[in-house]
């Protein structure tokens, strides 16, 4: 499955969808975003039991309001509809990975 780029449109839409979510939260001038964003990509081809979502936090702050998003990358994991983990800052794939199990 590919990256979904959420936003306030279709973001409970995608909420609601029945795998667990990953949400990397993300500007397009900031450094560490895009070191993380390919890994993301990767994370999103590779596998399928997770949906991974994308969120613009300059065209969506109230999305980053709304999870507490104060730095940025920042990685949220949902199940259910309910925040499972955080982490924020760049993150290798592997301790990404390692979010995904908890």
């Amino acid at each position: 499955m590919s990256v979904i780029y959420a936003n306030k449109n279709n973001f409970e839409e995608l909420k609601a969808l029945e795998k667990p979510i990953l949400i990397d939260f993300f500007a397009s001038w900031c450094g560490p975003c895009r070191m993380v964003s390919p890994i993301i990509d990767e994370i999103a081809d590779e596998r399928d039991d997770v949906a991974v979502l994308k969120v613009n936090v300059d065209d969506e702050p109230e999305l980053a309001g709304a999870y507490g998003v104060y730095s940025i990358p920042t990685l949220v994991f949902l199940k259910n509809g309910e925040v499972v983990s955080k982490s924020s800052g760049y993150k290798p794939k592997a301790q990404i990975l390692s979010m995904l199990e908890g």
